[in-house]
């Protein structure tokens, strides 16, 4: 029986996981200052028509190599195309590799992590050594290998980019899945005859989605880089189309004449990187039980 004097707290209903995450993430100033620029980006990266001065490869010859002014703020390029809307144009295209590569190795190494992780035995060891032997190839290597073989572009970019990081989704996964599957409600589900399929995608995924989510966050800020990277050795975006490591890769040739045809592009990968890990490392704050738990209690 419940007496009178029980606190009026204990009979209202718990507070959803995800609100009391978004509330903890919003407390912590540099995770949330980093949320609202990458807002920021993604919104002008959807809308970067709308946001554009010029269209990127609009020309106005009279006024190439001219430096940051009020018609162009980001100054002009060596064909007087403006850098500004090449930089807003460009960030659809760094962030559409970005999220496909990341988004196809978080698919398909999730998958192998969990199948890996549950099946401990020689289904898990075969799976882990393909993994391993992807993982020692050095990342960009492996990448260019891939974009040699399949020719260069935005997508071929995205699919080098996503193979290189499926191995670290799939450690992670497999790392979660080997701490979640022996607790009690896993045992207690298998026991009452649930499913495999159940039993992975009801409690184990859920329960090792954490490390996933921040995994996801960190891969992105050097898929962006790595985007950047291929573009610059022209293995990624061709030329016309604008993209920020194709952009420095224009700029390198005028650093001494018109230094801001590589230094605003630049910083827009600067940025946008050091949000990403920015952000990975308040999810990590928020999502890691004994920082939730410190967190919460301090009232931050």
């Amino acid at each position: 029986m419940t007496g009178t004097g029980a606190p009026a707290a204990s009979l209202q209903p718990a507070r959803p996981r995800w609100r009391e995450t978004l509330g903890l993430l919003a407390r912590n100033p540099t995770a949330a200052f980093a949320t609202v620029v990458l807002i920021l980006i993604v919104v002008v990266a959807l809308f970067d028509e709308t946001f554009a001065p010029q269209g990127p490869n609009e020309q106005d010859i009279p006024n190439r190599l001219a430096a940051p002014s009020w018609s162009h703020p980001f100054g002009t390029d060596d064909l007087g195309r403006d850098i500004l809307s090449r930089i807003i144009l460009g960030a659809s295209v760094s962030l559409k590799v970005g999220f496909l590569a990341v988004g196809f190795a978080m698919v398909v190494g999730t998958t192998v992590g969990l199948l890996a992780g549950y099946y401990s035995r020689w289904i898990g060891d075969v799976l882990m050594r393909v993994m391993d032997m992807l993982f020692a190839f050095p990342a960009v290597l492996l990448a260019i290998a891939i974009l040699a073989v399949r020719g260069p572009g935005a997508v071929n970019s995205a699919l080098g980019i996503g193979i290189v990081y499926v191995p670290i989704f799939a450690r992670v996964t497999r790392a979660s899945v080997l701490g979640v599957r022996e607790e009690v409600y896993v045992r207690a589900s298998r026991s009452v005859g649930a499913s495999d399929w159940r039993i992975l995608t009801r409690h184990i995924l859920p329960n090792a989605a954490p490390p996933i989510i921040v995994q996801t966050s960190i891969s992105l800020a050097f898929a962006v880089l790595a985007e950047a990277a291929l573009s610059f050795l022209g293995l990624g975006t061709q030329r016309p189309n604008p993209s920020w490591g194709l952009m420095l890769a224009e700029g390198r040739g005028y650093i001494d004449l018109a230094w801001w045809i590589a230094f605003f592009p630049g910083m827009a990968i600067f940025v946008t990187v050091l949000c990403f890990n920015l952000l990975g490392d308040g999810l990590r704050d928020v999502l890691d039980p004994r920082q939730r738990t410190l967190m919460a209690g301090s009232g931050r």
